[in-house]
């Protein structure tokens, strides 16, 4: 805790908030904005790629480490943000499959984060005051054995929970989570006697979406990815075909609750027509 908080005064102390945050202007409009976002529809499934916590301590002037704990500081944030507007399910995407292959002093900094977290959520009264799921999605099997059983028992304490759904995909690939998809199905229906051929023909998008690491869960209507990078990088591919996307300029770290309710009225004001 005194190594966050010593992170976070560097911060604090590196990078002055602007005049106009503070000013009474700038919290009337604010106000203003989210009264009229509690007015219309909330996203059902909020997808959130994490990104520019690096590119954050960087212009900032802060180590790179820092970076990634006042990203840890922002997702609590965003969450709590979440659970006042009663948005039902979010997905945050927080290493890529891809980042793994860092380097691996930053890797090993990050693991520490998971581990630390995901104790942290455990026990934490937000989460069971507001019966919030939380599951770890993504290809887990090289994590350090310690990251592994702080995810397992997260989602141990928080299995009977019936609120907010909170997934974190954390070692997560779109194109992973699809071949897994495909080896579980396959694996499936060999179990039942059937031949390759047989499957091949049988098979349906049903069929893979009910071996996705998000199953049960419907598909994310709104996707919200920081720090100007206009792509998707593999979030959700099977998942997002209908999604709507929104892309903020702001680095994580960075990203303001009126960030986030803009980005909600943009999603609000779309017409969304499902390829019809």
């Amino acid at each position: 805790m005194g190594k966050r908080l010593t992170f976070r005064r560097a911060a604090q102390s590196a990078f002055r908030v602007p005049d106009l945050v503070l000013s009474p202007v700038y919290w009337y409009y604010a106000g203003k904005l989210e009264r009229e976002v509690r007015q219309g529809k909330m996203p059902q499934h909020l997808g959130l790629i994490l990104d520019g916590n690096r590119r954050y301590a960087k212009v900032t002037g802060l180590q790179r480490e820092m970076g990634h704990e006042l990203g840890v500081d922002k997702a609590h944030e965003v969450m709590q943000w979440c659970l006042e507007l009663g948005i039902p399910a979010v997905t945050i995407w927080v290493l890529s499959t891809d980042n793994t292959s860092r380097d691996p002093q930053e890797v090993r900094h990050l693991m520490t984060l998971f581990e630390r977290e995901a104790r942290n959520l455990a026990a934490d009264k937000r989460i069971h005051a507001n019966r919030v799921r939380v599951r770890a999605i993504g290809q887990h099997h090289d994590f350090p054995t310690e990251v592994l059983s702080a995810l397992q028992d997260l989602e141990a304490a928080t299995a009977g929970h019936t609120g907010m759904l909170l997934n974190i995909a954390v070692g997560y690939g779109g194109r992973e989570e699809i071949i897994d998809a495909v080896k579980a199905h396959l694996v499936t229906q060999a179990a039942q006697g059937l031949s390759l051929a047989e499957v091949a023909a049988a098979l349906t998008p049903h069929d893979l979406s009910a071996q996705m690491y998000t199953a049960g869960t419907p598909d994310p209507d709104f996707i919200i990815r920081t720090s100007g990078e206009i792509r998707l990088s593999g979030f959700m591919l099977w998942q997002s075909v209908y999604s709507e996307y929104y892309f903020c300029d702001v680095y994580w770290p960075g990203f303001r609750r009126l960030d986030f309710l803009r980005a909600l009225r943009d999603f609000q004001e779309r017409k969304r027509r499902f390829g019809k």
